[in-house]
């Protein structure tokens, strides 16, 4: 058996269950990373996976196996540093393992992620969310369930596998009211909720009846909502509430969007972005940096501050609407 055999199952085993305790969800992402470049690789040197070593998967290779990904697998770049981020990973832990190595695994670790452009966050305006609110049908199990659902995701900010992985012990209703669920990188943390959301909780709890242990929103027959459900089910009530609401119908609105939607109403009620951090679970704060960057009423404000002398604060607005055609000539 060659090195990397052996290196590759310590590095699942050791490094990501048993050391750095990582959730399933990474261990399922790098498990995809290895399988397809080790695919890849076995295509391209006509060599059982197995029977591969280091020497073989030097930059060179792992070079064409990101062109690969994004040529002829069509990924986005996001994906595609995702992909070379758990390769890095891999050979820094065989750096310690194998440093006869060094200077094949010092090469590799110096391909760079390729830059990409940012696009714009979505995320809900007030009479969105009251339309997004009002869609879940009020006479049904599943509509009330979706309403309280919603509701928490847009308050709290939740990821989607956070607010999935919710049990009924995790709401806690009596003064002061707040949310305990188990985050992203294994941390705990608790966020408030307001009275609204509280009493649309209460009344969910009383209908719903479980013990602590069970899920806070099950499927009609007692399990979990999956991610896909919840987003699912999200794609139905926003294009039930883009009748009411035109705005929706250009909008994506994800599980994600909520979450954004969450950051950005705290952004507009003029919380600092340290605890918007918090209260997003974010591990950095340069993370939160990006609601900064969409959003606009802050830019509108700040380009009011730096006015020309005399001039009045605000948007221009043509005075007639026929002069206004012309000026557009």
């Amino acid at each position: 058996m060659t090195a990397l055999a052996p290196t590759l199952q310590a590095f699942f085993t050791e490094r990501l269950i048993a050391q750095r305790r990582a959730s399933p969800r990474t261990i399922a992402s790098y498990r995809d990373t290895m399988r397809l470049l080790l695919q890849f690789a076995q295509k391209r040197l006509r060599t059982p996976a197995a029977a591969l070593d280091f020497e073989q998967l030097d930059a060179d290779l792992i070079a064409a196996f990101l062109e690969h990904l994004e040529q002829e697998r069509e990924n986005a770049i996001g994906t595609r540093n995702a992909r070379l981020a758990a390769i890095r990973s891999l050979y820094k832990f065989a750096s310690l393992r194998h440093p006869e190595h060094a200077d094949l695994i010092a090469r590799v670790l110096a391909i760079p992620p390729k830059r990409h452009d940012r696009t714009i966050i979505t995320h809900l305006a007030e009479p969105e969310i009251q339309a997004l609110l009002d869609a879940p049908d009020p006479r049904t199990w599943i509509g009330r369930r979706d309403r309280a659902m919603v509701a928490l995701a847009i308050e709290t900010g939740l990821r989607v596998s956070e607010l999935t992985g919710l049990r009924c012990g995790d709401a806690h209703l009596s003064a002061p009211a707040h949310i305990a669920c188990h985050g992203k990188g294994r941390k705990d943390r608790i966020t408030p909720l307001t009275k609204p959301t509280t009493a649309v909780l209460r009344t969910w709890l009383a209908e719903r009846t479980g013990l602590a242990a069970d899920p806070l929103f099950p499927t009609s027959r007692g399990a979990p909502l999956t991610r896909d459900a919840v987003a699912r089910r999200l794609t139905k009530h926003a294009t039930t509430a883009a009748r009411q609401c035109p705005t929706l119908r250009g909008k994506n609105v994800t599980p994600h969007a909520l979450r954004h939607t969450a950051a950005m109403r705290l952004l507009h009620a003029g919380v600092d972005t340290t605890v918007i951090a918090l209260w997003l679970g974010h591990e950095s704060v340069e993370t939160t940096q990006v609601y900064l960057q969409a959003d606009l009423a802050i830019k509108q404000r700040a380009l009011a501050r730096t006015r020309p002398a005399g001039i009045k604060p605000g948007r221009y607005k043509p005075t007639d609407k026929l002069l206004a055609f012309l000026e557009a000539l």
